[in-house]
């Protein structure tokens, strides 16, 4: 149930203080508080390992009122659910109004029950237009959900190495056709999977840090997730190793960055990010513009790219990089989703394009 009275707040390290409704879990939090301004997919997003360590504000003003799916029991590998992982991965939640009323035909449960049962602590009430102002123009802040009583220091997820986390801990293997695409899991959305099985290869999922030259493969796709790409040293390395033996390489979201250390170039920390489904992003050197799905907290410095390498995409809002290629290998990579889950599936296409050489 959701309070009728503030009964929590949410502080940020600048030491503004928004009060709230609490609801999900009756407890405290803390970690990074970004923003996304999607209109839908919840569901999606909550569970999208990118977003470990984040305390997630929902710019869109009604949250919840088509309740939520049933659950995959905790299965980092089910396929058949919209989920991107196996649990809730945002550490606490921020809208203005939640529903507790929901209509849907799949739907088993409202959104501050499945909160609740994953130990996520949600806030509602909040002026989130206000906040979201704040964000963007101060840039992204630590902050805290606490209940009323109580306090907890701010905490960093940038100091930790999330993508260990959040990857598999062991290989695992989805049958398709004899072409096999070895997917290095950084924290990996389940609808990449579904859209490289839904293409018939074989996909061979392994854990971040894995030296994957011991298993057989045609390609490599490093996958989305969250946190610093600099800490991914052991994945960074064999994506160079791979670069070097002319294996062909498709990096998304935290893998373009990747892709791109691995490459030589370098990578920052954003203002506020990019979280959205509605990024366009133009296709360098063409009239070709792609409309994105986005959740990201970093980006590739264009000048820093090396020879032989140049952009695939840029994005039209901020002119930062949104994508990566070389110019006579099979190398690419992309900064926001081609398998969207949620948003616009106008990118799809691009695993198409990353197949073709296999």
């Amino acid at each position: 149930m959701i309070s009728t009275e503030p009964s929590c707040r949410l502080v940020l390290e600048d030491g503004s203080v928004f009060p709230g409704r609490s609801f999900g879990l009756q407890g405290s939090v803390s970690g990074e508080v970004v923003f996304n301004t999607g209109m839908v997919g919840y569901p999606e997003a909550l569970t999208d390992p990118s977003y470990r360590g984040q305390v997630l504000v929902l710019t869109y003003p009604l949250v919840g009122n088509y309740g939520v799916p049933p659950s995959n029991n905790g299965h980092n590998d089910d396929l058949s659910s919209v989920f991107e992982s196996g649990r809730i991965q945002i550490s606490g939640l921020v809208v203005s109004e939640v529903s507790q009323e929901y209509s849907h035909w799949s739907a088993n449960r409202g959104l501050g029950c499945w909160l609740e049962e994953h130990g996520v602590p949600g806030v509602a009430g909040i002026d989130t237009r206000a906040l979201t102002r704040r964000l963007r123009e101060k840039g992204t802040m630590l902050g805290k959900i606490l209940q009323d009583g109580e306090d907890l220091e701010f905490y960093d997820p940038g100091t930790d190495n999330l993508v260990s986390q959040v990857s598999v801990s062991q290989p695992a293997i989805y049958a398709g056709s004899r072409k096999r695409v070895l997917l290095v899991d950084c924290g990996c959305k389940l609808s990449i999977v579904r859209g490289l099985l839904s293409r018939g290869v074989t996909v061979i999922r392994v854990p971040w840090a894995y030296d994957f030259f011991s298993e057989q493969f045609d390609g490599v796709v490093i996958s989305n997730g969250p946190g610093d790409p600099k800490m991914c040293l052991p994945t960074i390395a064999n994506v160079r190793r791979a670069v070097e033996n002319d294996i062909p390489v498709f990096g998304i979201c935290l893998g373009h960055q990747i892709l791109a250390l691995a490459s030589g170039a370098d990578t920052y920390k954003l203002k506020f990010g990019h979280r959205s489904q509605n990024q366009p992003c133009n296709e360098a050197g063409t009239k070709r513009c792609l409309i994105t799905s986005q959740n990201h907290g970093y980006a590739v410095r264009n000048e820093s790219l090396r020879d032989g390498w140049e952009p695939w995409f840029i994005n039209v809002n901020d002119r930062t990089n949104e994508g990566l290629r070389h110019r006579s290998k099979p190398f690419m990579s992309v900064q926001f989703h081609p398998e969207a889950a949620p948003g616009p599936v106008d990118a799809g296409i691009l695993f198409d394009e990353f197949l073709k050489h296999l």
